[in-house]
């Protein structure tokens, strides 16, 4: 320490002793800001983990979303596992419908042919409209007893074949007349036989009645016979004013032609009727 004029002086360097205030304050300012830097450094650190994890996660996602539109075969470890296309649905046995029901069937055979049969059911109204032409019903008739309504060789031509009935119906317009009977058996093959070994040695019997009189039973007549499934059935007709019947007698021929169809059609429309009921039923 020095002495000069005017008491003590104070050196910069030198202490005397005394904590150096200025310099302790600044380092506790510079530790502080040391401090600060490493608290925001780890904040920043922090938040760019966060901010990877969630960049990762995004593009992770991505990524994931990408690979499901690849093909099955281009990723790893899903060989086995089917596309959504590819994916079988269920199978079901195949079915094939039942065939329909052949209506011959049931107009063939008495075993299924059993719908009721009458004179009126064959040939209702009082009436027959076909083509135009306009028939008047006359008598109609039915019998067991298939002898007792043929002439010469057609009863025993029934009787040998097991005709079980015979229906008749008469229907006459402008002077003709035509009588129709229709034969039933067991069977299609009977009704064959009889209608093929007819060699118009007989008639069926005329049937007069409700406006028609006698006819054809001793003058000239168109004769016919048809069968369709076991019915036979033959026709009788002539002129009701007693005098024979010629081929020029056209109304005669026309009234015996449409009464064969409309009696095909009858027995045709029975058979369908028994088969769309039995597949109704079926």
């Amino acid at each position: 320490m020095s002495f000069g004029q005017g008491g003590p002086q104070w050196g910069s360097g030198d202490s005397g002793g005394a904590p150096d205030w200025a310099a302790l304050a600044e380092a506790s300012e510079a530790r502080a800001r040391k401090k600060r830097w490493m608290l925001i450094g780890g904040a920043v650190l922090a938040t760019l983990a966060v901010g990877s994890a969630v960049a990762w996660g995004i593009v992770s996602a991505n990524g994931d979303s990408e690979a499901a539109s690849k093909p099955a075969d281009e990723l790893p470890g899903t060989a086995d596992i089917p596309s959504a296309g590819k994916t079988p649905g269920p199978t079901f046995a195949e079915t094939t419908p039942p065939p329909p029901l052949n209506p011959n069937d049931f107009i063939d055979s008495a075993a299924k042919d059993k719908a009721p049969l009458t004179p009126d059911a064959l040939y209702p109204g009082p009436s027959l409209t076909i083509g135009g032409h306009v028939y008047k019903r006359g008598a109609t008739a039915r019998t067991t007893d298939c002898a007792s309504v043929g002439t010469k060789g057609l009863p025993a031509l029934l009787k040998k074949n097991g005709c079980t009935q015979v229906i008749r119906a008469t229907y006459y317009k402008d002077g003709a007349a035509v009588t129709i009977g229709l034969a039933v058996f067991d069977t299609k093959a009977a009704a064959t036989r009889a209608k093929e070994s007819y060699a118009f040695d007989g008639t069926i019997l005329s049937l007069p009645g409700s406006g028609v009189p006698t006819f054809c039973r001793t003058t000239r007549c168109r004769l016919t016979a048809n069968s369709v499934g076991r019915y036979a059935y033959f026709t009788n007709g002539g002129r009701t004013n007693g005098t024979d019947a010629t081929p020029k007698d056209t109304g005669m021929y026309a009234l015996g032609d449409d009464l064969q169809e409309f009696t095909f059609q009858q027995i045709k429309r029975r058979g369908e009727a028994q088969a769309s009921a039995a597949a109704t039923a079926g």
